[in-house]
């Protein structure tokens, strides 16, 4: 049975914690601060210890080191309520399996143990451990990401062609489309295919981080160099040499950030703020954005030569409405993680669940897809997901369409009819498939809408 440390201050959610991992079946001790803690795992080998980042008496990176010092192959997992790239990047390099942000479900965190669990036995039978220690250079971390899907539809095969065909080079590459079209998850994809995938795939959502912040996040910072810079901290380049970058959302950097990022890329070397020392970075940059990057350099908002930097090469993610054929294989993958997460058995979708599917144009995207079927599953008391399972906008989609564009129910499903019958050069067998509807049912709403095709 594996036993397991907590350390939390916060006593109610620590005692939560441990009733809640103990009826999954482990061995769990807490305590509700450090000096308590190292006196615990100086007399007991843990195989894991779960602790909070920020203690009142003792800093979580430090106390890390401590446990590692004891017994380095005791798993780590840092619980934070201040979650940032650059902490966990730290926290890992140090020797932490992972962090978990608060708040956390309970699913969330006993799929991390397991995990972590797992990864400890594996590097027991494998020695990975200790090449990994013996590596003087850039070290890789563990990133759990969504896989990418490969699709059946002609938009997918072209995505995924555009990935395996720029992914072994070192070229940038600009992501666009729609919110929700899974840009981070093809830049972890054109990552996983490169020659860079065992260093580190590091994420940051430029839209969160504020202008003054930007410096810090990006190059790093050494303890004293500003107001509130109490310790030395790695910076987003750093976390990332020998792998890739990817830049969120990057037309919401200020002009000032780009210059700086410009800088970086030109000449492969940052400086941490407060130090004169030049450090070496071999990164490789994948930025995405939502927002008309070529129109943002028209108007001033965005350096011209920034943008040819980042646009060595462009991929642009088609919408869910341009790729249905691939609706139930998303479908299907974002079930079996529902059920997965949530411990649910749901083995499917009821008819009228798929035809509420097949008529909606899901704004939203693939992440949209994603929550509405997690929300459904939570729901679902049967085998199957059924009609009343889903929200209301899927139910009554006319209303939505209606405010929204002036369409109505059946102007939306005469425009999806048309667009497939000209994606297929009006093959409608072909395009009967795409619209995942019988040829018979086809011809029938042809003649409906009295379509002159």
């Amino acid at each position: 049975m594996p036993n397991i440390l907590i350390i939390e201050d916060d006593a109610a959610f620590c005692q939560m914690l441990q009733r809640f991992l103990t009826k999954r079946g482990y061995e769990v001790q807490i305590s509700f601060n450090a000096p308590e803690a190292k006196s615990k795992f100086n007399e007991i080998n843990f195989d894991l210890v779960l602790t909070d980042l920020r203690l009142p008496d003792y800093d979580g990176i430090r106390l890390l080191a401590d446990i590692k010092a004891v017994n380095p192959k005791t798993q780590v997992i840092l619980m934070t309520g201040y979650a940032e790239v650059a902490t966990a990047v730290d926290a890992m390099k140090k020797g932490a399996f992972d962090y978990i942000a608060k708040p956390f479900t309970p699913d969330d965190i006993v799929q991390l143990i397991e995990k972590a669990l797992d990864k400890s036995s594996e590097d027991i039978n494998s020695g990975e451990e200790k090449s990994k220690e013996l590596n003087d250079g850039p070290q890789p971390i563990k990133v759990t990401i969504d896989r990418a899907i490969k699709g059946v539809s002609e938009a997918s095969k072209k995505l995924d062609e555009y990935i395996k065909l720029v992914a072994p080079t070192d070229m940038s590459v600009l992501i666009t489309g729609e919110s929700g079209t899974g840009k981070e998850v093809t830049a972890k994809a054109i990552h996983d295919n490169s020659h860079r995938s065992e260093y580190n795939f590091i994420a940051v959502d430029c839209g969160a981080i504020p202008k003054e912040l930007a410096t810090s996040e990006f190059f790093g910072h050494i303890k004293g160099s500003f107001t509130g810079a109490v310790e030395d901290k790695m910076g987003n380049f750093e976390a990332a040499n020998g792998g890739t970058l990817f830049l969120d959302e990057v037309g919401n950097l200020s002009y000032e950030n780009q210059i700086q990022l410009l800088r970086a890329l030109q000449e492969r070397k940052i400086k941490r703020i407060g130090s004169t020392k030049e450090i070496n970075v071999d990164v490789r940059i994948i930025t995405a954005t939502n927002e008309d990057l070529h129109e943002a350099v028209e108007k001033g908002q965005f350096r011209e030569d920034l943008y040819h930097r980042l646009n060595e090469f462009s991929v642009h993610l088609p919408s869910l409405e341009e790729r249905l054929e691939d609706l139930v294989l998303f479908a299907d993958y974002f079930l079996d993680k529902a059920n997965q997460n949530l411990k649910k058995e749901v083995h499917g979708f009821s008819d009228a669940v798929w035809e509420a599917f097949n008529q909606y144009h899901w704004p939203g995207n693939l992440r949209e897809l994603q929550n509405v079927i997690k929300r459904a599953v939570l729901l679902t008391v049967s085998d199957e997901v059924q009609l009343e399972a889903l929200p209301q906008e899927l139910l009554n989609p006319d209303k939505k369409l209606g405010n929204l564009e002036g369409f109505s129910k059946s102007e939306f499903e005469k425009d999806r009819i048309i667009k497939a019958l000209k994606k297929t050069n009006f093959n409608k067998s072909k395009a009967a498939k795409l619209l995942q509807v019988t040829r018979k049912t086809l011809y029938n709403r042809i003649n409906h809408y009295n379509l002159d095709l």
